[in-house]
């Protein structure tokens, strides 16, 4: 069913319709003009056939001026017979009073002496004019030629109608005869019509097989398939456009190629950027948007058809209009409780030779980083002023109070300069751990590194911790140490002065803030390729939202509090810096109001007995 509607829909079918109804156009035009042509020569030969000779109507017009009817009647039967017995026309003669004076029918003699009905015989008496019609006898179901022929006969300068020819005859055979001739030209017409309907195809199947494979070549191209050739029947104009064809594919297939390499490469090259670009039509909807700016804003739906003041969260603070008339640079902050994040968003234009403006790119750049950075900078300027400023002021106040004479009170004295050497002290620890980070993050701080039993490293500095305890003779708040250490001895490299600053500075920590009475939990263990060391206090905990930042440089929970207690603000900072030297990990995890716990993890490998006795 599809083959044939393509068929009827294709331009071989249209050529040979086309050709078809030319043919039969000319053909119906031809065959009019023959067959009404003929009528009229059949008609006209009939015509002359059944109308009788002039000298005939000569003789009858003498008959009828005669005076003896009886005699001009008998005259006249006998020159109807002697005219044409081979006339199938009905032939009546009629003198001038409408008396039926003679008639060429045999079996018809008894109208001869009676009036005559016809109003046309009638009428051609009266105006002196002959008269010729086609008539339709329903009854019979017979077309009729009818002739009235007026009977004239001059006398001096007058002339005299004596009487009329009434002649009637069949016309059935005449038709017939056309018909005949008809319908043999129908035949052949409709012959004629069939031959030329299959010439027809022949010759549009010979003009549209080189325009089908035109077709079939031009469908694979837009396929993307540039393998095939059209075949070049001849020179003519169906050869050079076949030709055409050819040349415009291998065109096409190169221009191709180059198009999807240039594709590619520009895929490549925005897939590869480590900033985030997207791309817009005129009307500002997103149209390209590449793998890292989708990763910066967290798109989950499709954006693409999306506008970009909707993508990139400006719809209140920014119309399109703003931006293609001043293309702006724009920070953008997408920083949220799980995660920071700052964009800066750069504008440009897309704008043809003419001027006219086809669309908008727009550069995301993570400026996280270097926000944080600057943040740093700026917090770490301001907590050292700050450090620096307290002790700076607290010893000029007592070195001025000694200036004044104090320094000649024996009890007040000792007490000004105790707090000017703390004071200084403090001073001098905060500056030396400001170095220490320092070259920790130059790497300019050497490691001394060595295979350490961990176990007995972390008992030794928590004995020493219990010791502390045990000498106090007045503490202000009591506190226990409990271990659950794996009974396997774990080897591990490190720097034995490093780690146990880290692990003195955890364990300061966690006495300074647990309660009087609190225990003091420490866990060693091993998993596949670590040592985890872990120390919880039962302390006030650390807030969630401080908890990300306990490990930045003069970071503290609870200033007052750590100040009174003299910590500077970087022992975790310079802690973090230590583990991750040696290649550790280090993190905290914490309740508010039900203590902390700091997690320290140390890459291990397992070594058997012998091998710690091995040189290097």
């Amino acid at each position: 069913m599809n083959e044939r509607i393509k068929f009827f829909q294709s331009i071989k079918f249209k050529i040979a319709l086309v050709f078809a109804l030319v043919l039969l156009i000319t053909l119906e035009i031809v065959g009019a003009v023959f067959v009404r042509q003929l009528e009229r020569q059949n008609l006209q030969t009939f015509k002359d056939q059944v109308q009788l000779q002039s000298y005939v109507q000569k003789s009858l017009t003498s008959e009828l001026a005669k005076s003896n009817i009886t005699l001009a009647n008998r005259r006249i039967k006998t020159i109807l017979n002697d005219s044409d017995n081979t006339n199938p026309a009905q032939i009546q003669v009629i003198d001038k009073k409408g008396t039926i004076r003679g008639t060429n029918q045999v079996n018809n003699q008894a109208v001869v002496g009676q009036k005559t009905t016809d109003n046309g015989v009638k009428n051609a008496l009266y105006n002196g004019k002959s008269i010729e019609k086609n008539t339709y006898d329903a009854a019979s179901n017979n077309r009729y030629y009818v002739s009235i022929t007026t009977l004239i006969r001059s006398t001096g300068n007058s002339n005299q109608v004596v009487g009329v020819v009434y002649t009637k005859a069949n016309l059935d055979q005449v038709y017939r005869q056309t018909n005949g001739v008809t319908g043999i030209y129908l035949f052949a017409s409709t012959v004629a019509i069939v031959l030329g309907l299959i010439i027809s195809i022949v010759i549009s199947r010979a003009f549209t097989r080189p325009i089908e494979e035109m077709k079939q070549q031009t469908m694979r191209i837009a396929r993307g398939d540039y393998s095939g050739q059209v075949h070049v029947y001849g020179n003519d104009e169906l050869g050079q456009l076949a030709s055409a064809v050819n040349n415009l594919s291998v065109r096409v297939e190169e221009s191709h190629e180059s198009t999807e390499s240039e594709r590619r490469r520009l895929d490549s090259v925005l897939a590869n950027m480590t900033d985030g670009v997207l791309a817009t039509d005129r009307r500002g909807n997103v149209i390209i948007i590449n793998d890292t700016a989708a990763s910066f804003l967290d798109t989950k739906d499709d954006v693409m058809g999306k506008s970009i003041l909707t993508v990139l969260g400006i719809q209140d603070d920014y119309t399109l209009r703003d931006l293609l008339e001043q293309p702006d640079e724009i920070i953008l902050d997408f920083s949220n409780d799980e995660q920071d994040l700052i964009l800066h968003a750069h504008f440009s234009l897309i704008q043809r030779e003419s001027g006219f403006i086809s669309g908008l790119v727009c550069v995301l750049r993570d400026i996280t980083e270097q926000q944080r950075i600057d943040q740093d900078r700026k917090q770490f300027v301001s907590n050292v002023s700050h450090e620096l400023r307290t002790p700076l002021t607290s010893v000029r106040s007592y070195i001025e109070a000694l200036s004044d004479g104090a320094w000649q009170d024996p009890k007040l004295a000792p007490k000004f300069l105790k707090v000017t050497q703390d004071e200084t002290d403090r001073m001098i620890r905060m500056i030396n751990d400001l170095l220490t980070l320092s070259r920790m993050e130059s790497g300019t701080q050497k490691m001394e590194s060595e295979l350490v039993n961990i176990n007995e490293l972390f008992n030794y500095i928590l004995n020493r911790f219990d010791m502390i305890i045990k000498k106090d003779d007045h503490p202000e708040k009591t506190y226990s140490i409990k271990r659950y250490f794996t009974k396997r001895d774990l080897w591990v490299e490190l720097d034995t002065d490093r780690f146990t600053q880290v692990l003195d500075n955890i364990m300061n920590n966690a006495i300074k803030y647990s309660p009087d009475g609190g225990v003091i939990t420490c866990r060693l263990y091993e998993t596949r390729n670590k040592v985890i060391l872990s120390i919880s206090d039962q302390g006030l905990g650390i807030p969630r939202k401080d908890l990300p930042h306990i490990f930045d440089r003069f970071y503290r929970v609870d200033k007052a509090r750590s100040r009174k207690q003299g910590g500077t603000g970087l022992g975790l900072a310079i802690s973090k810096e230590v583990v991750e030297a040696l290649g550790g990990q280090l993190w905290a995890e914490s309740i508010e109001g039900r203590g902390s716990t700091f997690y320290i993890a140390l890459p291990y490998e397992p070594l058997a007995e012998e091998d710690l006795w091995d040189e290097v």
